[in-house]
């Protein structure tokens, strides 16, 4: 499992008093980072690849600025091309948020999708 320190900010935080919905999202893709350098050691964005397929958000309570929150981060499926990343936000002890991305291995010169080779399938099968 990877986890992701998040310290809410002020800006992030919508006229209903909790981190506005738009944010989780971003919040998950930062907590990614771990994943993006199975794939890319250094995120060389001239070596680039992965393409996001899908992702989803659970909203299950609300979040608060004035707390720091965790992002839990996992591998679910595992398929040919492409893989689940499964996240959970917790604040206070409490479940606030899930979500999933659904990443494709790509080369962004053929525009093609790739087989996960079997060293880096090995690496996301550590954090399933």
């Amino acid at each position: 499992m990877l986890l992701y320190e998040v310290s809410p900010r002020f800006c992030e935080t919508d006229a209903m008093g909790h981190i506005n919905n738009t944010v989780l999202p971003m919040w998950f893709e930062a907590a990614r980072s771990g994943v993006f350098e199975i794939f890319n050691p250094g995120l060389d964005l001239a070596k680039w690849n992965l393409i996001l397929r899908k992702i989803d958000v659970d909203f299950l309570a609300q979040t608060y600025y004035e707390y720091p929150a965790q992002v839990r981060t996992r591998i679910g499926h595992i398929g040919q091309s492409s893989f689940v990343v499964e996240h959970e936000l917790w604040q206070r002890d409490q479940k606030t948020a899930t979500g999933s991305a659904v990443m494709i291995f790509f080369d962004y010169n053929t525009q093609q999708k790739l087989d996960i080779p079997a060293d880096i399938r090995a690496e996301l099968q550590k954090l399933s």
